[in-house]
């Protein structure tokens, strides 16, 4: 009987999380091909849909995987505080869903790209982390970058801010409770769900619903938009156990850049001259800031 050593064992469990969240970024990243499918749909109608089905499918999943027994250990506190990371994802879906199907993919790009710089100044501001010189860096440059597209638009790039606001507050309210991913996206989905399915049954009552209303394709495609939306999740929190932070960091830049090769290359949305050199400032931010930590995490000792 063949057995693997503890190194192999290693090995083979970093190749099935590095698969598994390269399907999660994947997914992610080719979202807009998907959202832009339902676009002859009132994009809160799909958000509500979306809502409906991923707390159903998390739902069937963890039931499968290991019951409900979880649910006891949540108090008063924690399900609050999930109420309101339930609404800034909710707003972070509606929006995003919004600015795809009415042609601002590119914008939703640079919105994800912004992320994670948002994310680090709500932790020196909120949490009190400190940042090395080379970081602070990154996110001033990064800073230069929206400004120039602001100003050479003559308009704040607010889809963008708003995406990187909502999303980056919910990374911050997640981390402040000790719930699992998928455990945390069940309580949100059910929080969500009876709001969501009143809403839909009053759309249908006025006679506005979409559902059954229009191709059958549509209809599927609102089914399964659950299912894309947990999917995803499980296999980032599966493979992000297993893969060292600094490549989850790395990885995650997947998802805004295949968003714009989608908004540019599939929907032919403009990228101009601005595009160009306020993407251009804001990826060297972001180049700047992962190096610095590969940099660090090179030199500081093994443990």
């Amino acid at each position: 009987m063949n057995t693997l050593s503890p190194i192999d064992d290693r090995m083979s469990e970093t190749r099935k999380g590095l698969t598994a969240a390269l399907g999660a970024y994947l997914i992610w990243g080719l979202f807009p091909l998907y959202w832009k499918m339902l676009a002859t749909v009132p994009a809160v109608q799909t958000m509500a849909h979306r809502t409906v089905w991923c707390a159903l499918v998390v739902a069937i999943w963890l039931g499968l995987d290991e019951g409900f027994g979880w649910l006891r250990m949540l108090s008063r506190r924690t399900v609050g505080m999930l109420l309101i990371s339930a609404l800034l994802i909710a707003c972070n879906w509606w929006l995003y869903i919004w600015a795809v199907t009415v042609g601002h993919i590119v914008e939703t790009s640079l919105g994800y790209f912004i992320n994670p710089l948002l994310s680090v100044l709500l932790g020196v501001f909120v949490l009190r982390e400190r940042l090395r010189p080379l970081q602070w860096l990154a996110v001033g440059i990064a800073t230069v970058g929206v400004i120039y597209m602001t100003v050479q638009a003559g308009r704040l790039p607010w889809i963008a801010l708003a995406i990187a606001a909502s999303f980056a507050g919910y990374g911050l309210w997640r981390k402040l409770m000790p719930v699992p991913a998928v455990q945390g996206l069940a309580v949100e989905s059910g929080l969500l769900f009876l709001p969501a399915l009143a809403a839909l049954l009053w759309w249908e009552y006025r006679g506005t619903g979409a559902f059954g209303h229009q191709a059958l394709h549509v209809d599927g495609l609102l089914v399964l938009g659950g299912l894309v939306t947990a999917l995803p999740l499980v296999w980032f929190a599966y493979g992000a156990r297993r893969i060292p932070l600094s490549l989850v960091g790395l990885l995650q830049y997947i998802t805004p850049t295949l968003q714009l090769l989608c908004g540019v290359l599939v929907f032919h949305e403009p990228f101009l001259q601005m595009h160009w050199i306020g993407f251009g400032i804001i990826w060297g931010a972001l180049v700047i800031y992962a190096g610095e930590g590969l940099w660090r995490m090179r030199r500081s000792p093994s443990r």
